[in-house]
């Protein structure tokens, strides 16, 4: 069995019978909601805003144009920032020599250059020049003319090869800013005078002054026992032994070999290369090894053998009898210690 719904419209609604109900008891309920901002009035009527054709609208101002700046010419670089240039292509830092030797700041671009042209005339490379630059900056300041003087005294009176003229000054750049007068050619002369003839060899020593560092190491050795011809025969077999620090290297190695190893000076005059070994890490650690094995090595074989061939001579030493006294391998310590 079908239901019926009877639907009624909205006009055909009836108040309630009830008479006690009246309509104007019941409560309103207010259209405005307090969840939502009250609109905005508008400054025209509400009834539309007409606007007749003739009516003019007013437009937005335009902004102000910004002034328009003078075009400058390009400036130049200032003479100091095109010699930062320069030498910051080369890697010299310019700051850093000027600090080292301030009149290099002063020194013109053109000098730079021909400075520079110069060094690399003679085969120094990039990284030399920088080496040179930076043991030495007084090249800087020098002056291509200073410089091209020192190289021919090199050259001419010391007798170095042109194709051996970058090393010499790569080793030693302090020659290029030695005088010649004063300084170069007394040292030459005085290494001369002491039977040194391959100087060429030994140019480091043309820069250091005869009365400062090469006497008074003459003088030493004489005062440690050697008569100042037996001196002299050190320094012409050895020149580099003019190099070396009295304090912190002949007199410490002079006492350790006559006082530690009991040898005589005799044979540091046949052997003067045994200033130029270590001490620390190759005399003492060989000697204690050969004190403790019973062996005698001289100086030249003690010192310049390898670590290999060093170990490989203590064998055949140890297993092997004493030398005779005719040998040249004999001493008295082996007498002391059979």
């Amino acid at each position: 069995m079908e239901e019926v719904f009877q639907f009624c419209s909205y006009s055909g609604l009836r108040p309630p019978s009830n008479p006690k109900f009246l309509p104007s008891q019941i409560p309103k309920i207010p259209t405005t909601s307090y969840d939502s901002p009250p609109r905005p009035r508008l400054p025209f009527p509400a009834h539309g805003l007409r606007l007749s054709p003739k009516t003019p609208i007013p437009l937005p101002e335009k902004p102000p144009k910004p002034p328009t700046l003078p075009v400058l010419p390009p400036q130049p670089f200032s003479p100091f920032h095109e010699k930062l240039l320069f030498l910051d292509s080369l890697g010299i830092d310019l700051f850093a020599a000027a600090a080292a030797h301030p009149p290099v700041a002063a020194v013109p671009l053109a000098d730079f250059r021909a400075t520079v042209d110069l060094l690399r005339s003679i085969g120094l490379t990039a990284g030399e020049l920088r080496r040179v630059c930076g043991m030495c900056p007084e090249v800087l300041a020098a002056g291509p003319k200073a410089l091209t003087s020192v190289l021919t005294f090199l050259l001419r009176e010391v007798g170095v090869q042109g194709r051996d003229l970058h090393r010499v000054i790569h080793h030693r750049p302090r020659l290029l800013v030695s005088d010649i007068a004063g300084r170069l050619r007394p040292t030459l002369y005085f290494l001369q005078m002491l039977g040194i003839t391959a100087i060429s060899r030994h140019t480091s020593l043309l820069s250091c002054s005869v009365e400062e560092k090469l006497l008074p190491r003459l003088d030493f050795l004489q005062t440690v026992g050697f008569s100042a011809r037996d001196s002299r025969v050190m320094v012409r077999r050895f020149p580099q032994l003019f190099c070396y620090s009295i304090k912190e290297n002949l007199q410490p190695k002079i006492e350790f070999l006559v006082t530690e190893m009991g040898r005589d000076l005799r044979e540091m005059k046949e052997f003067p290369p045994y200033f130029s070994f270590s001490l620390e890490n190759r005399i003492k650690p060989r000697h204690r090894v050969c004190k403790e094995k019973g062996v005698f090595l001289s100086l030249p074989a003690l010192l310049r053998s390898s670590d290999e061939q060093f170990d490989a001579r203590l064998e055949v030493c140890v297993g092997s009898s004493p030398p005779l006294r005719s040998s040249p391998l004999w001493h008295e310590s082996l007498d002391e210690n059979s």
